[in-house]
């Protein structure tokens, strides 16, 4: 199977025109009867290989890890983001492996973040409402978010730039906790961990729509960074909901489920996922919830999650339709930005 950063080498290299590549992407959609744009497709395994490799990776930086551990928690960590660059350079660069690539650049990300902080706080650790440690962290994830825009520059790795942003939504965090004290800390984290969402989802959205046939690495890239932006919205919502305290009532689990389907019709827009995986153990929560206060006290779970599993199911089956009829409410200006959505008729072949 051929991914589309191979189909982008294979036009640069010459192999094919620009034309038969469009050619064969358009059969490969007829055959699937449905839009390539509409599948969400993002590479991540190209064989058993990759997992081979991944494996055998994460052996050596475990073990690098631990042997430079023994002399300083900062060495270990900084012999893990070494030998992860150090790796990249031959499975990412050349090999253009996708599981080991990603297991790599996080290995790489969170060595150097983990080595920073070792060193400049050593055996004292972090402490829960210090101001100081919570710059310090600061400090520490936007080096590493520097190093993950390195790493971007050399590699080219889709799940960087999410990565970058994660550090940088690490950065903002442990700036308010350092200048927020203590009351109400909850409340505020949580408020701004949804605002931190809604850039990082907005940043997603500009990789998207300047993609939107999703025939680049920057559909990938955008992949990654809905990846991480929905949860943060999605459980920064329900927490302020205070679905996290306790049994809901009906009236917040009709407000979750409300929310939900608020959130299903932005990812139909949108033709992203992430959304709806995100908020699903809160839906199935607040169903349960429901189904409890019906007096379905027994099966409550069952019958939640079989609900829930067939409804997605059918939006599934249905996506491209569905989609289609959202669209179309759009103003025309929002909806030329966004992913079209096509169903690409198959031609019945007549039997022998």
């Amino acid at each position: 199977m051929y991914s589309e950063s191979d189909l982008e080498s294979a036009v640069a290299a010459g192999v094919l025109s620009p034309q038969e590549v469009d050619a064969l992407r358009t059969h490969v959609s007829a055959q699937r009867a449905t839009s390539m744009v509409d599948e969400e497709d993002f590479r991540l395994l190209s064989g058993f290989n990759d997992i081979f490799v991944a494996i055998a990776g994460v052996l050596l930086l475990v073990g690098g890890g631990w042997l430079g551990g023994e002399i300083h928690p900062a060495i270990g960590a900084a012999a893990i983001a070494g030998l992860s660059w150090g790796l990249a350079e031959y499975f990412t660069r050349q090999k253009r492996m996708a599981l080991p690539s990603i297991v790599f650049l996080l290995a790489f990300v969170g060595g150097v973040f983990s080595a920073l902080v070792a060193a400049i706080l050593g055996d004292g650790g972090l402490e829960a409402g210090d101001s100081a440690s919570a710059a310090i962290v600061a400090g520490c994830a936007a080096m590493a978010g520097g190093a993950a825009w390195l790493h971007w520059r050399r590699f080219q790795v889709p799940i960087t730039i999410a990565a970058g942003a994660v550090a940088l939504v690490g950065v903002s965090l442990s700036l308010l906790l350092a200048a927020v004290g203590d009351e109400n800390i909850e409340r505020v984290v949580y408020a701004a961990l949804f605002a931190l969402g809604l850039g990082v989802f907005a940043f997603a959205m500009r990789w998207d729509m300047s993609d939107p046939m999703r025939k680049t690495r920057r559909s990938d890239v955008a992949f990654w960074l809905h990846l991480v932006a929905a949860p943060m919205i999605a459980h920064s919502i329900f927490a302020m909901l205070g679905m996290l305290e306790g049994e809901p009532s009906v009236s917040k689990a009709l407000v979750v489920v409300a929310l939900y389907v608020a959130m299903g019709l932005i990812a139909l827009a949108v033709d992203r996922r992430a959304l709806l995986v995100s908020a699903l153990g809160y839906v199935i929560y607040a169903i349960i919830a429901l189904f409890r206060e019906f007096g379905a006290i027994s099966l409550n779970v069952a019958l939640a999650a079989f609900v829930i599993g067939s409804a997605l199911l059918m939006l599934s089956a249905f996506w491209h339709s569905v989609r289609q009829a959202v669209l179309a409410m759009l103003p025309k200006a929002v909806g030329a930005k966004l992913p079209p959505s096509l169903v690409v008729p198959v031609r019945v072949q007549p039997a022998s």
